[in-house]
Protein backbone atom coordinates (compact mmCIF):
# COMPACT_ATOMS: atom_id res chain seq x y z
CA UNK A 1 0.00 0.00 0.00
CA UNK A 2 1.15 3.50 -0.75
CA UNK A 3 1.80 6.71 1.33
CA UNK A 4 -1.11 8.41 -0.04
CA UNK A 5 1.13 12.04 0.97
CA UNK A 6 3.79 10.10 -1.14
CA UNK A 7 1.86 9.86 -4.37
CA UNK A 8 0.19 13.42 -3.89
CA UNK A 9 3.95 14.99 -3.62
CA UNK A 10 4.92 13.15 -6.67
CA UNK A 11 1.90 14.38 -8.66
CA UNK A 12 2.67 14.00 -12.18
CA UNK A 13 5.99 11.71 -11.69
CA UNK A 14 3.58 8.80 -9.88
CA UNK A 15 0.74 9.35 -12.67
CA UNK A 16 3.74 8.69 -15.58
CA UNK A 17 4.90 5.78 -13.61
CA UNK A 18 1.84 3.98 -13.06
CA UNK A 19 0.59 4.42 -16.35
CA UNK A 20 3.50 2.90 -17.79
CA UNK A 21 1.92 -0.31 -16.05
CA UNK A 22 -1.25 0.31 -17.55
CA UNK A 23 -2.74 2.25 -14.28
CA UNK A 24 -4.77 5.40 -14.15
CA UNK A 25 -4.34 7.39 -10.97
CA UNK A 26 -7.07 9.77 -9.76
CA UNK A 27 -4.70 12.25 -8.41
CA UNK A 28 -7.48 14.41 -7.61
CA UNK A 29 -9.69 11.48 -5.77
CA UNK A 30 -6.77 11.24 -3.56
CA UNK A 31 -5.93 14.66 -3.13
CA UNK A 32 -9.67 15.32 -2.19
CA UNK A 33 -10.42 12.34 0.03
CA UNK A 34 -6.52 13.09 1.73
CA UNK A 35 -7.90 16.43 2.58
CA UNK A 36 -11.12 15.96 3.74
CA UNK A 37 -9.57 13.09 6.38
CA UNK A 38 -6.67 15.86 7.47
CA UNK A 39 -9.86 18.59 7.63
CA UNK A 40 -11.90 15.77 9.45
CA UNK A 41 -8.96 15.16 12.03
CA UNK A 42 -8.06 18.95 12.92
CA UNK A 43 -12.06 19.59 13.01
CA UNK A 44 -12.41 16.76 15.27
CA UNK A 45 -9.28 17.47 17.79
CA UNK A 46 -10.58 21.46 17.72
CA UNK A 47 -14.01 19.95 19.23
CA UNK A 48 -12.65 17.68 21.51
CA UNK A 49 -10.32 20.32 23.25
CA UNK A 50 -13.33 22.91 23.20
CA UNK A 51 -15.44 20.09 24.54
CA UNK A 52 -12.57 19.59 27.63
CA UNK A 53 -12.90 23.16 28.12
CA UNK A 54 -16.54 23.25 28.51
CA UNK A 55 -16.84 20.27 30.80
CA UNK A 56 -14.06 22.26 32.91
CA UNK A 57 -16.65 25.34 33.32
CA UNK A 58 -19.49 23.09 34.08
CA UNK A 59 -17.81 21.90 37.21
CA UNK A 60 -16.22 25.39 37.87
CA UNK A 61 -19.67 27.09 37.83
CA UNK A 62 -21.30 24.61 39.71
CA UNK A 63 -19.14 24.62 42.37
CA UNK A 64 -19.57 28.55 42.32
CA UNK A 65 -23.03 27.78 42.62
CA UNK A 66 -24.08 29.21 39.05
CA UNK A 67 -26.28 27.76 36.37
CA UNK A 68 -24.78 25.04 34.35
CA UNK A 69 -27.62 24.60 32.10
CA UNK A 70 -26.54 26.14 28.94
CA UNK A 71 -23.16 25.39 29.74
CA UNK A 72 -24.24 21.77 30.21
CA UNK A 73 -26.53 22.17 26.57
CA UNK A 74 -23.36 23.24 24.85
CA UNK A 75 -21.42 20.05 25.99
CA UNK A 76 -24.04 17.69 24.24
CA UNK A 77 -24.06 19.87 20.95
CA UNK A 78 -20.24 19.62 21.04
CA UNK A 79 -19.93 15.36 21.93
CA UNK A 80 -23.30 15.16 18.92
CA UNK A 81 -21.06 17.26 16.58
CA UNK A 82 -17.46 14.80 17.39
CA UNK A 83 -19.71 11.93 16.83
CA UNK A 84 -20.89 13.02 13.63
CA UNK A 85 -17.36 14.21 12.19
CA UNK A 86 -15.92 10.45 13.95
CA UNK A 87 -18.86 8.89 12.03
CA UNK A 88 -17.60 10.74 8.80
CA UNK A 89 -14.15 10.41 9.46
CA UNK A 90 -14.37 6.37 9.60
CA UNK A 91 -16.15 6.80 6.21
CA UNK A 92 -13.91 8.74 4.48
CA UNK A 93 -10.47 6.76 6.05
CA UNK A 94 -12.13 4.15 4.38
CA UNK A 95 -12.25 5.37 1.13
CA UNK A 96 -9.16 6.52 1.09
CA UNK A 97 -7.84 2.84 2.48
CA UNK A 98 -9.39 1.27 -0.40
CA UNK A 99 -8.42 3.86 -2.95
CA UNK A 100 -4.83 3.15 -1.40
CA UNK A 101 -4.64 -0.70 -1.52
CA UNK A 102 -6.42 -0.70 -5.16
CA UNK A 103 -3.54 1.20 -6.74
CA UNK A 104 -0.20 -0.92 -7.65
CA UNK A 105 3.44 -0.65 -7.05
CA UNK A 106 5.43 1.77 -8.64
CA UNK A 107 7.27 0.38 -11.77
CA UNK A 108 11.08 0.50 -11.38
CA UNK A 109 12.14 3.08 -14.08
CA UNK A 110 14.78 0.33 -15.54
CA UNK A 111 11.85 -2.27 -16.24
CA UNK A 112 11.12 -1.99 -20.01
CA UNK A 113 8.13 -0.55 -21.67
CA UNK A 114 5.36 -2.43 -22.65
CA UNK A 115 2.55 -5.03 -21.62
CA UNK A 116 3.30 -8.30 -22.34
CA UNK A 117 6.28 -10.99 -22.53
CA UNK A 118 6.86 -9.71 -26.40
CA UNK A 119 8.16 -6.49 -24.65
CA UNK A 120 10.62 -8.36 -22.13
CA UNK A 121 14.48 -7.71 -22.35
CA UNK A 122 16.06 -10.75 -22.49
CA UNK A 123 19.03 -10.45 -19.90
CA UNK A 124 20.72 -13.97 -20.95
CA UNK A 125 20.48 -17.70 -22.18
CA UNK A 126 22.19 -20.72 -20.49
CA UNK A 127 22.49 -24.34 -21.67
CA UNK A 128 21.21 -25.28 -25.66
CA UNK A 129 17.74 -27.03 -26.04
CA UNK A 130 18.49 -30.27 -26.98
CA UNK A 131 18.31 -31.32 -30.71
CA UNK A 132 15.96 -34.73 -30.93
CA UNK A 133 16.22 -36.74 -33.90
CA UNK A 134 12.96 -37.72 -33.24
CA UNK A 135 9.53 -35.66 -32.12
CA UNK A 136 10.03 -35.04 -28.76
CA UNK A 137 6.47 -35.76 -27.09
CA UNK A 138 4.94 -33.62 -24.46
CA UNK A 139 5.38 -34.63 -20.41
CA UNK A 140 1.63 -35.72 -20.29
CA UNK A 141 2.30 -38.11 -23.17
CA UNK A 142 5.57 -39.18 -21.26
CA UNK A 143 3.67 -39.41 -18.05
CA UNK A 144 0.77 -40.98 -19.27
CA UNK A 145 3.17 -43.55 -21.20
CA UNK A 146 5.65 -44.32 -18.39
CA UNK A 147 2.41 -44.33 -16.00
CA UNK A 148 4.37 -41.83 -13.63
CA UNK A 149 1.58 -39.25 -14.23
CA UNK A 150 -2.34 -39.62 -13.71
CA UNK A 151 -4.51 -36.61 -15.04
CA UNK A 152 -8.00 -39.20 -15.36
CA UNK A 153 -7.80 -39.91 -12.38
CA UNK A 154 -7.07 -36.67 -10.48
CA UNK A 155 -10.15 -35.45 -12.49
CA UNK A 156 -12.38 -38.25 -11.10
CA UNK A 157 -11.03 -36.75 -7.75
CA UNK A 158 -10.90 -33.47 -8.11
CA UNK A 159 -12.39 -32.29 -11.34
CA UNK A 160 -9.90 -30.26 -13.90
CA UNK A 161 -6.39 -29.09 -13.49
CA UNK A 162 -5.38 -31.72 -10.86
CA UNK A 163 -2.54 -34.32 -11.15
CA UNK A 164 -1.65 -37.79 -9.73
CA UNK A 165 1.57 -38.61 -9.47
CA UNK A 166 2.67 -42.48 -8.87
CA UNK A 167 6.12 -44.26 -8.42
CA UNK A 168 8.88 -43.17 -9.58
CA UNK A 169 7.14 -39.78 -10.75
CA UNK A 170 6.32 -39.27 -6.78
CA UNK A 171 9.66 -40.25 -5.75
CA UNK A 172 10.83 -37.24 -8.13
CA UNK A 173 8.61 -34.49 -6.82
CA UNK A 174 9.94 -35.80 -3.31
CA UNK A 175 13.80 -35.55 -4.91
CA UNK A 176 12.72 -32.20 -6.49
CA UNK A 177 11.88 -30.40 -3.56
CA UNK A 178 14.50 -31.92 -1.40
CA UNK A 179 17.19 -30.69 -3.62
CA UNK A 180 16.08 -27.10 -3.87
CA UNK A 181 15.33 -26.60 0.03
CA UNK A 182 18.85 -28.57 0.26
CA UNK A 183 20.75 -25.70 -2.44
CA UNK A 184 18.91 -22.73 -0.58
CA UNK A 185 19.66 -23.49 3.00
CA UNK A 186 23.35 -25.11 2.64
CA UNK A 187 24.90 -22.84 -0.31
CA UNK A 188 22.03 -19.68 -0.44
CA UNK A 189 22.41 -19.41 3.49
CA UNK A 190 18.32 -19.47 3.65
CA UNK A 191 16.42 -20.48 6.90
CA UNK A 192 14.05 -23.42 6.20
CA UNK A 193 10.02 -23.24 7.48
CA UNK A 194 7.43 -24.71 8.01
CA UNK A 195 4.46 -22.50 7.81
CA UNK A 196 0.46 -22.91 7.59
CA UNK A 197 -1.30 -23.16 4.55
CA UNK A 198 -4.23 -21.16 5.68
CA UNK A 199 -3.99 -18.03 6.42
CA UNK A 200 -6.15 -15.11 7.66
CA UNK A 201 -7.56 -11.64 5.13
CA UNK A 202 -5.16 -9.84 6.84
CA UNK A 203 -1.81 -11.43 6.05
CA UNK A 204 -3.41 -11.79 2.31
CA UNK A 205 -3.72 -8.03 2.14
CA UNK A 206 -0.28 -7.57 3.75
CA UNK A 207 1.72 -8.97 0.89
CA UNK A 208 -1.15 -7.24 -1.83
CA UNK A 209 -2.95 -10.85 -2.84
CA UNK A 210 -6.63 -9.13 -1.32
CA UNK A 211 -8.37 -7.17 -2.26
CA UNK A 212 -6.85 -7.21 -5.88
CA UNK A 213 -7.18 -10.80 -6.50
CA UNK A 214 -9.72 -12.09 -3.98
CA UNK A 215 -11.48 -14.40 -7.34
CA UNK A 216 -7.78 -15.90 -7.75
CA UNK A 217 -8.07 -17.42 -4.32
CA UNK A 218 -9.47 -20.65 -2.40
CA UNK A 219 -11.04 -19.59 0.58
CA UNK A 220 -12.96 -21.47 3.11
CA UNK A 221 -14.57 -21.03 6.88
CA UNK A 222 -15.50 -22.19 9.94
CA UNK A 223 -18.74 -20.23 11.75
CA UNK A 224 -17.35 -16.70 11.52
CA UNK A 225 -13.56 -17.79 11.02
CA UNK A 226 -12.45 -16.53 7.09
CA UNK A 227 -9.78 -18.44 5.84
CA UNK A 228 -7.89 -18.43 2.34
CA UNK A 229 -5.68 -21.09 0.71
CA UNK A 230 -2.06 -19.90 0.46
CA UNK A 231 -1.62 -19.23 -3.20
CA UNK A 232 2.66 -19.25 -2.82
CA UNK A 233 4.42 -19.76 0.68
CA UNK A 234 5.40 -15.89 0.30
CA UNK A 235 2.62 -15.10 1.95
CA UNK A 236 2.97 -16.77 5.33
CA UNK A 237 6.54 -16.34 5.16
CA UNK A 238 6.65 -12.34 4.41
CA UNK A 239 3.75 -11.66 7.03
CA UNK A 240 6.04 -13.94 9.80
CA UNK A 241 7.24 -10.43 10.81
CA UNK A 242 4.03 -8.20 10.17
CA UNK A 243 4.17 -5.20 12.63
CA UNK A 244 7.85 -6.37 13.97
CA UNK A 245 10.49 -4.09 14.01
CA UNK A 246 13.86 -6.29 12.54
CA UNK A 247 17.18 -5.32 14.11
CA UNK A 248 19.75 -4.08 11.16
CA UNK A 249 22.09 -6.75 12.34
CA UNK A 250 19.60 -9.21 11.40
CA UNK A 251 19.16 -8.34 7.74
CA UNK A 252 18.84 -9.41 5.35
CA UNK A 253 16.37 -11.88 6.58
CA UNK A 254 16.45 -15.12 3.90
CA UNK A 255 13.65 -17.66 4.66
CA UNK A 256 12.75 -21.16 2.29
CA UNK A 257 9.46 -23.20 2.37
CA UNK A 258 8.34 -25.69 0.46
CA UNK A 259 4.71 -25.48 0.53
CA UNK A 260 1.06 -26.40 -1.80
CA UNK A 261 -0.35 -23.86 -3.93
CA UNK A 262 -3.69 -23.32 -4.45
CA UNK A 263 -4.73 -20.76 -7.38
CA UNK A 264 -8.17 -20.33 -9.34
CA UNK A 265 -6.51 -19.37 -12.25
CA UNK A 266 -9.85 -17.28 -12.54
CA UNK A 267 -9.41 -15.72 -16.11
CA UNK A 268 -7.23 -18.38 -17.59
CA UNK A 269 -9.43 -20.80 -19.16
CA UNK A 270 -8.40 -22.17 -22.38
CA UNK A 271 -4.78 -21.55 -21.51
CA UNK A 272 -2.60 -24.39 -20.32
CA UNK A 273 -5.39 -26.51 -19.61
CA UNK A 274 -2.84 -29.59 -20.45
CA UNK A 275 -0.75 -31.17 -18.32
CA UNK A 276 1.22 -29.61 -15.27
CA UNK A 277 2.04 -25.99 -16.24
CA UNK A 278 -1.24 -24.38 -15.10
CA UNK A 279 -2.68 -26.47 -11.92
CA UNK A 280 -5.20 -25.67 -9.05
CA UNK A 281 -3.13 -27.10 -6.83
CA UNK A 282 0.62 -27.56 -6.90
CA UNK A 283 4.00 -27.89 -4.60
CA UNK A 284 6.37 -25.20 -4.99
CA UNK A 285 9.62 -24.32 -3.05
CA UNK A 286 9.76 -20.62 -2.60
CA UNK A 287 12.37 -17.89 -1.72
CA UNK A 288 11.44 -14.55 0.63
CA UNK A 289 13.86 -11.75 1.85
CA UNK A 290 13.63 -8.67 3.99
CA UNK A 291 16.14 -6.68 3.58
CA UNK A 292 17.13 -2.81 4.07
CA UNK A 293 15.82 -1.00 0.76
CA UNK A 294 19.32 0.33 -0.06
CA UNK A 295 20.26 -3.18 -0.52
CA UNK A 296 17.71 -4.47 -2.40
CA UNK A 297 18.37 -3.45 -5.99
CA UNK A 298 21.63 -5.74 -5.20
CA UNK A 299 19.57 -8.60 -3.42
CA UNK A 300 17.32 -9.23 -6.36
CA UNK A 301 19.73 -10.13 -8.59
CA UNK A 302 21.61 -12.32 -5.57
CA UNK A 303 18.04 -14.10 -5.48
CA UNK A 304 17.86 -14.56 -9.31
CA UNK A 305 21.38 -16.67 -9.33
CA UNK A 306 19.51 -18.44 -6.95
CA UNK A 307 16.82 -19.55 -8.94
CA UNK A 308 19.07 -19.94 -11.40
CA UNK A 309 21.39 -22.34 -9.76
CA UNK A 310 18.30 -24.59 -9.24
CA UNK A 311 18.32 -25.41 -12.98
CA UNK A 312 21.83 -25.26 -13.40
CA UNK A 313 22.24 -28.23 -11.13
CA UNK A 314 19.67 -29.84 -13.06
CA UNK A 315 21.36 -29.31 -16.78
CA UNK A 316 18.11 -27.65 -18.12
CA UNK A 317 18.21 -24.80 -20.57
CA UNK A 318 16.60 -21.73 -19.83
CA UNK A 319 16.64 -18.30 -20.01
CA UNK A 320 16.25 -14.84 -17.70
CA UNK A 321 13.86 -11.73 -19.31
CA UNK A 322 13.39 -8.62 -17.87
CA UNK A 323 9.37 -8.11 -17.36
CA UNK A 324 8.47 -4.69 -19.04
CA UNK A 325 6.38 -2.32 -16.30
CA UNK A 326 3.22 -3.68 -17.96
CA UNK A 327 3.45 -6.93 -16.98
CA UNK A 328 4.85 -6.73 -13.86
CA UNK A 329 2.74 -8.45 -10.65
CA UNK A 330 0.56 -5.59 -8.80
CA UNK A 331 3.05 -5.39 -5.83
CA UNK A 332 6.32 -5.70 -7.53
CA UNK A 333 7.91 -2.62 -9.09
CA UNK A 334 10.48 -4.74 -10.79
CA UNK A 335 10.31 -8.37 -12.22
CA UNK A 336 12.86 -10.66 -13.68
CA UNK A 337 11.67 -14.05 -15.14
CA UNK A 338 13.38 -17.68 -15.22
CA UNK A 339 12.08 -19.55 -18.47
CA UNK A 340 12.89 -23.16 -18.78
CA UNK A 341 12.92 -24.93 -22.43
CA UNK A 342 10.18 -26.93 -22.77
CA UNK A 343 10.92 -29.14 -26.08
CA UNK A 344 7.13 -30.28 -27.21
CA UNK A 345 6.50 -26.40 -27.58
CA UNK A 346 9.15 -25.43 -29.00
CA UNK A 347 9.82 -22.71 -26.58
CA UNK A 348 11.36 -20.95 -23.13
CA UNK A 349 8.18 -21.15 -20.37
CA UNK A 350 8.24 -19.29 -17.07
CA UNK A 351 9.20 -21.55 -14.37
CA UNK A 352 10.14 -18.87 -12.07
CA UNK A 353 9.78 -15.16 -11.57
CA UNK A 354 11.82 -13.01 -8.59
CA UNK A 355 10.85 -9.99 -8.19
CA UNK A 356 11.38 -6.69 -5.80
CA UNK A 357 8.69 -5.44 -4.31
CA UNK A 358 10.98 -2.42 -2.52
CA UNK A 359 8.72 -1.17 0.59
CA UNK A 360 4.90 -1.74 -1.11
CA UNK A 361 4.31 -5.25 1.26
CA UNK A 362 6.27 -4.14 4.11
CA UNK A 363 4.34 -0.74 4.25
CA UNK A 364 0.91 -2.99 3.89
CA UNK A 365 2.48 -5.61 6.22
CA UNK A 366 4.01 -3.09 8.85
CA UNK A 367 7.72 -4.81 8.41
CA UNK A 368 10.22 -1.82 9.66
CA UNK A 369 13.89 -2.63 10.45
CA UNK A 370 15.99 0.90 11.90
CA UNK A 371 17.87 3.39 9.65
CA UNK A 372 21.32 4.80 11.18
CA UNK A 373 19.58 6.83 13.32
CA UNK A 374 18.07 4.15 14.63
CA UNK A 375 14.62 5.36 14.18
CA UNK A 376 12.26 2.86 12.68
CA UNK A 377 11.73 3.02 8.70
CA UNK A 378 10.14 0.74 6.58
CA UNK A 379 11.90 -2.64 5.42
CA UNK A 380 11.97 -3.89 1.59
CA UNK A 381 10.71 -7.36 0.65
CA UNK A 382 11.60 -10.04 -2.33
CA UNK A 383 10.65 -13.48 -3.47
CA UNK A 384 11.15 -15.97 -6.36
CA UNK A 385 10.17 -19.01 -6.80
CA UNK A 386 13.09 -21.70 -6.49
CA UNK A 387 11.29 -23.49 -7.86
CA UNK A 388 8.11 -25.04 -8.76
CA UNK A 389 8.14 -28.34 -8.39
CA UNK A 390 5.53 -29.72 -11.35
CA UNK A 391 6.81 -26.97 -13.81
CA UNK A 392 10.20 -28.76 -13.22
CA UNK A 393 9.01 -32.04 -13.57
CA UNK A 394 7.66 -31.16 -17.14
CA UNK A 395 10.80 -30.04 -18.12
CA UNK A 396 12.94 -32.65 -16.95
CA UNK A 397 10.55 -35.45 -18.68
CA UNK A 398 10.38 -32.98 -21.74
CA UNK A 399 14.74 -32.07 -22.00
CA UNK A 400 15.62 -35.68 -20.91
CA UNK A 401 13.23 -38.04 -22.98
CA UNK A 402 15.02 -40.66 -25.35
CA UNK A 403 13.02 -42.27 -28.50
CA UNK A 404 12.85 -45.86 -26.70
CA UNK A 405 9.95 -43.94 -24.75
CA UNK A 406 12.44 -43.98 -21.32
CA UNK A 407 13.82 -40.97 -19.39
CA UNK A 408 17.15 -39.94 -18.56
CA UNK A 409 17.75 -38.39 -15.14
CA UNK A 410 20.31 -35.37 -14.10
CA UNK A 411 22.95 -36.73 -12.05
CA UNK A 412 21.94 -34.43 -9.07
CA UNK A 413 19.17 -36.14 -8.46
CA UNK A 414 20.79 -39.98 -8.49
CA UNK A 415 21.40 -39.06 -4.15
CA UNK A 416 17.93 -38.68 -3.64
CA UNK A 417 16.22 -40.84 -5.91
CA UNK A 418 18.82 -43.65 -6.29
CA UNK A 419 18.06 -44.05 -10.25
CA UNK A 420 19.30 -42.25 -12.81
CA UNK A 421 16.80 -43.53 -15.60
CA UNK A 422 12.73 -44.17 -16.13
CA UNK A 423 12.48 -46.96 -18.24
CA UNK A 424 9.63 -47.08 -20.70
CA UNK A 425 7.39 -49.06 -18.30
CA UNK A 426 7.64 -46.30 -15.54
CA UNK A 427 10.33 -47.96 -13.20
CA UNK A 428 13.14 -47.05 -12.23
CA UNK A 429 16.84 -47.99 -13.41
CA UNK A 430 20.25 -47.40 -11.83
Amino acid sequence: MHDARALIDMGAEAVRRLARRGYTLDLAELESLHSRRNQNIRSADELRAESKRVASEVQQTARQGGDIGELKERARELKDRIREIEGGQEEIETQLRDLLLSIPNLPDDSAPDGDSEEHAVEIRRVGTPAAFPFAPKDHVDLGEATGILDFGRATKLSGPRFAVSRGAGAALERALATLFLDLHTRRHGYTEYAVPYLVTRRTMTGTGQLPKFEEDLFKTGVADRELFLIPTAEVPLTNLYADEIIPPAELPVAMTAHTPCFRSEAGSYGRDTRGLIRQHQFAKVEMVRIVDPETADAELEEMVGHAEACLQELGLAYRVIKLPAGDTGFSAQLTYDIEVWIPSQDTYREISSVSNFGTFQARRANIRTRGEDGKPKLAATLNGSGLPVGRTLAALLEQGQQEDGSIVLPEALFPYLGFRRIAADGKPEA
